[in-house]
């Protein structure tokens, strides 16, 4: 959290302070976690003086399983309506791979143009990270991912399938509008977190460097296009540090050298890699959040660690993703003082309370965690 990306949505006027939120609570150990959040969610928009109302809809696996939809034109239309979507998670055993991502998730993504998949890459107190000697000094920085084009798109098709002689193919679709909006939207991050974070005890500048990240010497279309739109946008931002990195040594860095990165921008492909490289250097999968925006429009946000369907029902999956998720979307809502308090109401719990982040090994049980935080917050 502590993305500054507040990009209150009109649908929810700041006056009122009562914000539509859709609730996903999906497959497997979604709805736990979720639970967990609306708790936490609750405690703090209490404190705050603003209203959460929360609208569920039955999607994923077992409503597929029942009805086959997935997602539904009428569902789709109430969901544009809403000031955000608060999503626990999709994944089914009994669902092939494929349908409920594409039917579900892709299609939330393309229809609302929720060209941003915003990914924070925070270490916090108490929290093992896998780098010999990082600290959360260290590990503070955002992946910026273009979330509606690339590999993605669906572009591509099969010759002779299913013969010796099968082709396969999958286009990357990289357009100048899509490139231009996700580069625009990392620059003016990046430009609010230097002027919002302080300065780290190694001295560089917090915040002020975006770094894309691509593979130009191999990707000499879509790359090039890249580069070319990163470097022309740069020249409006005088006062943001810029730098590029093969994907290859992104990925070499982010191990090596994680302070070296503020925020970085890139693909959908790559992005969607490296974030998972993010997510283990900051301590797992049970604290990693994202938020699938659409910053003139209804965005999405979640943990990304699954649905996690043999924890099901046991009571002991880290729920700190979800609530962490939940503040993203606070941010989001321009509820900024209560992300600001979530987010070190959290901190205290994983700096004073949980043995580990794992499923069954954090000392405490899912609804425990959720406990915890809204005891933080209130102090």
């Amino acid at each position: 959290m502590s993305t500054q990306t507040s990009t209150h949505s009109a649908k929810a006027p700041r006056a009122s302070r009562t914000y539509q939120i859709a609730v996903i609570p999906g497959d497997g150990t979604g709805p736990e976690v979720i639970r967990e959040g609306r708790k936490v969610l609750e405690a703090v928009a209490a404190q705050d003086g603003f209203r959460l109302d929360w609208r569920a809809f039955d999607l994923g696996g077992e409503r597929y399983l029942k009805t086959g939809e997935t997602l539904p034109a009428s569902v789709l239309n109430d969901l544009r309506g809403m000031s955000a979507i608060y999503l626990g998670a999709i994944g089914h055993p009994d669902v092939k791979p494929g349908i409920l991502e594409q039917g579900i998730l892709l299609k939330l993504r393309f229809e609302l143009d929720q060209y941003i998949n915003l990914r924070p890459v925070k270490l916090y107190p108490g929290v093992w990270t896998p780098l010999r000697d990082k600290g959360p000094e260290h590990i503070d920085f955002v992946v910026v991912r273009e979330n509606t084009e690339g590999l993605y798109s669906g572009v591509g098709g099969f010759l002779k399938k299913g013969t010796a002689e099968e082709v396969a193919l999958q286009t990357s679709v990289n357009t100048r509008l899509g490139v231009e909006r996700c580069v625009r939207f990392a620059f003016e991050l990046t430009r609010r977190r230097a002027k919002a974070l302080p300065a780290p005890a190694s001295g560089r500048q917090a915040g002020k460097k975006l770094t894309l990240c691509g593979k130009t010497n191999v990707l000499t279309f879509a790359h090039d296009l890249w580069q070319r739109v990163f470097n022309e946008v740069a020249k409006e931002y005088a006062d943001v540090q810029t730098d590029y990195a093969h994907v290859d040594a992104t990925c070499m860095w982010m191990v090596k050298n994680p302070e070296w990165f503020d925020v970085i921008v890139t693909d959908n492909m790559f992005g969607d890699i490296i974030t998972d490289l993010g997510a283990m250097i900051q301590g797992g999968m049970g604290i990693a959040a994202g938020g699938n925006l659409n910053p003139q429009g209804v965005s999405m946000f979640e943990p990304i660690g699954g649905s996690a369907p043999k924890y099901t029902g046991q009571n002991v999956i880290n729920p700190l993703a979800a609530i962490c998720a939940g503040g993203m979307m606070l941010e989001y809502l321009g509820e900024a003082d209560a992300a600001r308090r979530l987010e070190q109401a959290v901190m205290q719990v994983t700096g004073t309370k949980l043995k580990s982040l794992a499923a069954g090994k954090m000392g405490h049980s899912t609804s425990e965690v959720g406990d915890l935080v809204v005891r933080a917050l209130n102090g």
